[in-house]
């Protein structure tokens, strides 16, 4: 039996719903502060946020000290942090991250598939282009942290 294709809009509320749909946040924070607080945020759209994960970039991330609570680094379904100390580091992967990415072309990616009650692959289009932009504002995001002394918390 082959599976049913199901391709991914954000438009359609049922897909948002989806196990498979996920989508994050970066905050500025202060890891010395004694409450939780978020200084400012960007969201991370479900388009990019699975663009993260097939061009690299998360793995790649993942050279620095990022703290969890799972002890995983940066990964999918956590939460992690990165002192302001290695923010600059951070800038310098983005930046290797969108030379390797610029001139790609949008393609179709696998998020993943179910086998019951039915057969079914969920994919996602993902447009290098928006994956550029969102990497600018996020290097961009991450320069205005360290400028004002926040560490950063992500959200996956």
């Amino acid at each position: 039996m082959t599976a049913r294709h199901i391709l991914i809009d954000d438009k359609n509320p049922l897909h948002r719903e989806l196990p498979i749909y996920r989508a994050g946040q970066v905050g500025a924070v202060r890891l010395s502060d004694s409450e939780y607080k978020v200084y400012d945020s960007m969201e991370i759209d479900a388009q990019d946020y699975a663009a993260l994960f097939h061009y690299g970039v998360i793995e790649a991330l993942n050279a620095l000290p990022f703290i969890s609570e799972s002890n995983n680094g940066l990964d999918s379904w956590d939460e992690a942090f990165l002192a302001s100390a290695s923010i600059g580091a951070m800038r310098g992967i983005i930046d290797s991250c969108i030379e390797t990415i610029a001139g790609k072309s949008p393609e179709r990616i696998m998020l993943g598939w179910q086998d019951d009650p039915e057969r079914i692959a969920y994919w996602r289009e993902i447009d290098p282009a928006k994956t550029l932009d969102f990497l600018t504002q996020l290097r961009d995001f991450a320069s205005h942290a360290l400028e004002n002394g926040y560490d950063l918390e992500f959200i996956l």
